[in-house]
């Protein structure tokens, strides 16, 4: 009984190590296994990312912008100004050519040869890729993304397309077309200005091409996608978000006639530059606006664009130099002294000027032909003013229709002063204030003026929008009085405001003055001049739509009504009958103004006119810098322009013919540019000493240009 007691003993205390070791066994492996989790939540947590990309990189991944689509440029009637047709980029992976190129493939010969050879034949006979350019990408064996060409046209690819799809081409491996927008202009140089054009990144200069660009650009879309071990391709894409499109207020037909115009002008007559800006009187509408130099959208950057800006000519230009004989040259007794030896000398032309110009000097120069004369550069507007004096004048109740004025050639503003003259220096004699405008009379404009103060001229210049800016869509806009190139109320002294009412001593720009001559012949509503019509969606959607605003009212219905009286007799019996066509009813005003330094016989030429007169649907305003003739002076170079732009446009815009214009027989009387004043200079100062506006920042008078917006 005592030995079965202690075998009891010995197995109760086997059976408690026993508990004892499996309890620990069991700890330390609870304890792994909580180091072993903790561990893969560590990994997990802090180090998953990380070891990810290390997976990931061993495989074949890659991410692909989705170019976005820019959106188009077209004119009023839905014609493409401006648009954006795919190119592609031709991209190899010479990582994966490298990795499958030893693999077996078959020619359509049936021949067996390796997929790098099959891969290099390819890009030879369909993209004419040397050995050298091929063997040097190539030689980047981890790369996956090595661009071979660049904005190939569809016409290039589709062979290629076409042969992928063939039993050889679906071997091809590491050769793929990446997408991507060209911007491409299909008029070329038409409305260059007004469109402006792209750089690289879709980044809009100048023009509409700049100040839509937000608008025009859209937002890329990118593609995300790696290539597993088992070759299974995993990719999630997120779709770009093409830009909007600007729908404008251009009518092609009628940019198309103003340049063919202007061209022959410049063919025949030529200028320092000429600049036409068409509008829709009734909604500030720019129906076309262009200027005598033009460039290429689609080649912004070439050279050629600029070579005006540097020979005299087309072909380079030549002059004459006179070489005296030497005295010392011994002749027979009796016989004539040796001629003169005229010798030709060939001047450099503008491509050989232009070949030795700095890349700053270059860029200078681009930016002289991409800018805008209409919007960006001032000049004197000189009597196309007129009738913007005439009319507050009519408005405040100061003068009258009918008021009679006496001209003798010329006035005196100020005792003590040289008197101004009168553009006709043996006087009009007595004239109405209809003649003064159909007459271009200085002296009875100046005898207005002084009616009406330069609190009222000044209440008027401003709320025509003269002076500063009228905010139309398009960069680059001057402001005159900022440059100090437009009197303020504080500095029209008794001189100054005498030549600032018939459009002398102060600048303005062609859209001030156009979209004022808006309101003074539609009733008196000032419209913003606007370009942009609609910004409309891929889809058609209209996203924005520029409803017709009235910004102020600036005259009565009553003086708008005599104005345009006033101006329709000028054109068909005053200095504007140059411009008049049997049959259509234009009104309008013909003005001349000699630039700074006074006396050097330089002239701006305009005119600005409407029709037809009873309900006028367009407004038209021609300038004419430095006109290449004989004679600068005279209105008729500008008169001569308008007429003809308007025998084409106003029946292109169904204006139909009446029989309330016929000629009078009247001479034409052109409106001649007279100094101001009898001195070289005019003696713009008064009592105080005021001088014209621009001696500081820049010489009234000279065209006066503007930053380009660039």
């Amino acid at each position: 009984m005592a030995g079965q007691g202690k075998k009891r003993k010995v197995k109760k205390k086997f059976l408690h190590r026993m508990k004892i070791k499996l309890t620990v066994m069991c700890a330390v492996v609870l304890v792994g296994f909580i180091v072993v989790l903790s561990r893969l939540v560590y990994i997990e947590q802090v180090k998953g990312a990380d070891y990810e990309k290390r997976v990931l990189s061993q495989q074949r991944y890659d991410s692909l912008t989705i170019p976005y689509r820019r959106g188009d440029i077209l004119d009023r009637n839905g014609l493409e100004l401006a648009t954006s047709t795919k190119v592609y980029n031709l991209i190899i992976e010479p990582k994966i050519i490298i990795s499958e190129g030893d693999k077996k493939a078959k020619t359509e010969a049936g021949d067996e040869t390796t997929k790098k050879a099959l891969i290099i034949a390819a890009l030879k006979n369909y993209f004419g890729l040397t050995d050298e350019e091929i063997n040097a990408a190539l030689a980047d064996e981890k790369s996956l993304y090595k661009v071979m060409a660049k904005k190939l046209p569809y016409e290039t690819v589709q062979p290629f397309n076409e042969y992928l799809k063939t039993k050889e081409g679906a071997q091809i491996v590491g050769i793929w077309l990446e997408d991507e927008y060209q911007r491409y202009y299909p008029y070329s140089t038409l409305a260059c200005q007004t469109l402006g054009f792209t750089a690289s990144g879709n980044a809009g200069i100048s023009g509409l091409e700049q100040f839509y660009n937000e608008d025009l650009n859209g937002v890329e879309g990118r593609q995300y996608g790696y290539l597993t071990s088992d070759q299974t391709l995993q990719r999630t894409t997120k779709e770009p978000i093409n830009g909007y499109s600007v729908v404008t207020t251009l009518d092609t037909n009628i940019q198309l006639i103003i340049e063919k115009k202007i061209a022959e002008f410049m063919t025949t007559t030529g200028a320092k530059n000429v600049s036409v800006l068409a509008m829709d009187p009734n909604n500030g509408e720019i129906l076309a606006m262009a200027n005598s130099y033009t460039f290429d959208c689609n080649q912004p950057y070439n050279e050629e664009h600029i070579y005006y800006q540097f020979e005299n000519g087309a072909g380079g230009y030549s002059y004459e130099r006179i070489v005296a004989a030497p005295s010392d040259v011994p002749t027979e007794e009796g016989a004539a002294p040796p001629e003169p030896v005229t010798t030709v000398l060939s001047a450099p032309t503008g491509a050989e000027l232009v070949a030795q110009l700095t890349e700053e000097e270059r860029l200078d120069a681009l930016n002289k032909v991409w800018r805008n004369y209409i919007v960006s550069d001032s000049f004197e507007p000189g009597s196309t003013f007129k009738p913007f004096t005439v009319a507050a004048g009519l408005e405040e109740d100061i003068i009258h229709d009918g008021e009679r004025y006496q001209c003798d050639g010329h006035y005196t503003v100020v005792e003590g002063l040289k008197p101004v003259n009168c553009h006709l220096l043996s006087g009009h004699g007595e004239v109405t204030v209809e003649g003064a405008i159909m007459q271009s009379c200085n002296c009875a404009l100046m005898q207005i003026v002084q009616k009406e103060g330069a609190s009222v001229f000044y209440k008027y210049e401003t709320m025509f929008g003269f002076g500063g800016k009228t905010y139309v869509d398009l960069p680059g806009e001057v402001n005159t009085t900022a440059a100090g190139l437009f009197f303020t109320e504080d500095k029209l002294n008794p001189m100054e405001l005498a030549t600032s009412s018939f459009g002398q001593g102060q600048n303005i720009t062609m859209i001030q003055l156009s979209s004022a001559f808006c309101s003074l012949i539609n009733g008196g509503n000032y419209y913003a001049p606007h370009v942009m019509k609609q910004l409309v969606n891929e889809n058609g959607d209209v996203i924005t739509n520029h409803e017709p605003t009235i910004v102020r009212r600036t005259i009565s219905e009553q003086t708008s009504s005599l104005l345009k009286d006033y101006m329709y007799h000028t054109v068909e019996s005053g200095t504007g009958k140059r411009v008049r066509i049997d049959g259509y009813t234009i009104g309008g005003k013909t003005g001349t103004a000699e630039k700074l330094p006074r006396g050097n016989e330089k002239y701006v030429i305009s005119f600005i006119g409407f029709a037809p007169v009873e309900k006028p649907k367009i407004v038209l305003y021609v300038v004419v810098d430095e006109p290449k003739e004989a004679d600068q002076s005279h209105s008729g170079a500008s008169s001569l322009l308008a007429h003809d732009i308007f025998a084409e446009v106003l029946p292109y815009m169904n204006v139909f013919q009446s029989n309330t214009s016929v000629d009078d027989g009247s001479p034409v009387v052109d409106e001649n540019a007279t100094p101001v004043q009898s001195s070289e200079d005019p003696e713009g100062g008064t009592e105080s000493g005021t001088q014209e506006p621009g001696t500081e920042a820049g010489a009234a008078g000279e065209t006066t240009e503007a930053g380009s917006g660039e």
